[in-house]
């Protein structure tokens, strides 16, 4: 056999649903099947990896044979890769309440139309919601003697409203997705307020941008929390000389009081209880008290970067896993939200995210916002629409001046490497000075 200094295999079997309905008409329901495993062998300077559908990992005679497959590619590797040291252990999976697999699909379906039925409300042009369920039953061995398996099953949907008048077109939307169950029922609310937000946008007055004073709702807050810090903290991205955050651990890099997190075993949309490399999971303070003390890490990229601790491996069905982000927001202050809008006085409070760009590396990023309000005298005024928020990572961190206490955390799903993971992001509402806003108002 070739020489192996190390090897892991990780199988996952399960299950994905999807519906979508556009307007009333459904345009696809049904459920599909996996399984697929990944193996890894660690040669005597990198990986081989081999990726393979069913495979029987109670086979000593199947797992040996795909090893020395792996081992075969490793042996032709060129770049010296090492493993640092890691813990293991598996942290329970929390209880389901309602199992989605004792729910069939015509009742999902049901429930899902009567989401997006509730977006149409007056002047809504056109609909669209979409419900999401995976199940995945995962197994991990390598050849330390470590072994375990969980499942998780996680659900969501997602609603979007147009509304439009005189050519003029708006857009709302709502989404909600949970670690715990099903989650379908009762959700009504939020596809009338999807509709309800892209209907009162055809009245928001368009923006005015420039430098100002702006506060962030929890979502917006968040999406700039992992977009611009977390993604910046992937120790791969740093060994690769990709984030603005390279080289500085212990610098002051944001305002007295900023703690920022990831924490892959708190119970949100981004829960795991092991990592994909079989490492235990922990609250990693990215950032505390303003100061940069942690990367993200897997085994890999620790051994060549160091400054944290590995469990943020992660990867999509049948992919190799990499340094990825689970539960990243920023911790609460002690200011309520009456007082962050009364400090501000005059400027603009910026409402949900409607996507946008980062570059770590460069350390600037552009964020658009759903919507927003102006605040005159303390006080939210006049809705606005077409706002968005743009700066450089580390004078904007700077630039936080009060932190709020209602963090709230918004799930969704994060893509990097051509793999998609779930994902969430919060933030309790902060407070910017010298906010660069962006709009088309004069």
């Amino acid at each position: 056999m070739a020489e192996a200094r190390y090897y892991d295999i990780r199988c996952v079997q399960g299950e994905i649903t999807l519906i979508d309905i556009d307007n009333g008409v459904i345009e696809s329901a049904g459920t599909s099947y996996f399984d697929r495993a990944v193996v890894r062998v660690l040669g005597p300077k990198g990986w081989g990896i081999l990726t393979r559908d069913h495979v029987e990992i109670d086979s000593k005679r199947e797992i040996d044979a795909l090893v020395e497959a792996a081992a075969r590619l490793a042996a032709v590797t060129g770049d010296q890769i090492d493993l640092a040291d890691a813990p293991r252990a598996l942290l329970p999976v929390p209880p389901l309440g309602e199992d989605p697999r004792d729910i069939d699909l015509e009742e999902k379906t049901r429930l899902l139309a009567g989401i997006e039925s509730a977006a149409r409300v007056p002047e809504v042009a056109n609909t669209r919601a979409r419900y999401t369920e995976g199940i995945d039953s995962v197994r991990f061995l390598d050849s330390s003697g470590n072994e375990f398996s969980y499942e998780a099953v996680r659900s969501g949907f997602s609603v979007i409203a147009i509304a439009s008048r005189n050519g003029m077109m708006q857009m709302g939307s709502e989404r909600d997705h949970i670690t715990t169950g099903f989650n379908l029922r009762d959700k009504q609310d939020l596809g009338r307020k999807a509709g309800e937000v892209a209907v009162s946008l055809l009245d928001a007055k368009l923006a005015k941008g420039g430098t100002k004073r702006a506060v962030l709702d929890q979502e917006l807050a968040g999406v700039f929390t992992h977009e611009a810090v977390g993604h910046a903290s992937e120790g791969d991205l740093v060994r690769e000389g990709a984030s603005v955050l390279a080289g500085r651990i212990g610098e002051r890099i944001g305002c007295e009081g900023l703690v920022i997190v990831d924490d892959p075993s708190l119970h949100e949309f981004g829960f795991i209880p092991v990592d994909a490399e079989g490492v235990a999971v922990r609250r990693t303070e990215v950032i505390c008290d303003g100061i940069l003390t942690s990367y993200l890490h897997n085994r890999e990229t620790l051994a060549a970067v160091g400054n944290g601790v590995p469990g943020h491996a992660r990867a999509e069905h049948g992919a190799p896993p990499i340094v990825r982000m689970s539960n990243t927001f920023i911790e609460n202050g002690d200011a309520t939200y009456d007082e962050i809008l009364s400090e501000c006085k005059d400027g603009i409070l910026l409402i949900g995210s409607r996507g946008g760009q980062v570059d770590p590396g460069r350390g600037v990023f552009q964020f658009n916002a759903e919507y927003g309000y102006l605040i005159e005298g303390g006080e939210t005024t006049d809705m606005v629409r077409d706002v968005s928020l743009s700066g450089e990572i580390l004078t904007t961190l700077h630039d936080i001046t009060l932190l709020g206490n209602d963090r709230k955390m918004s799930p969704g799903y994060c893509g990097k490497g051509g793999q998609t993971v779930p994902v969430s992001d919060g933030a309790p509402h902060i407070l910017l000075e010298n906010a660069m806003v962006g709009g088309r108002g004069i």
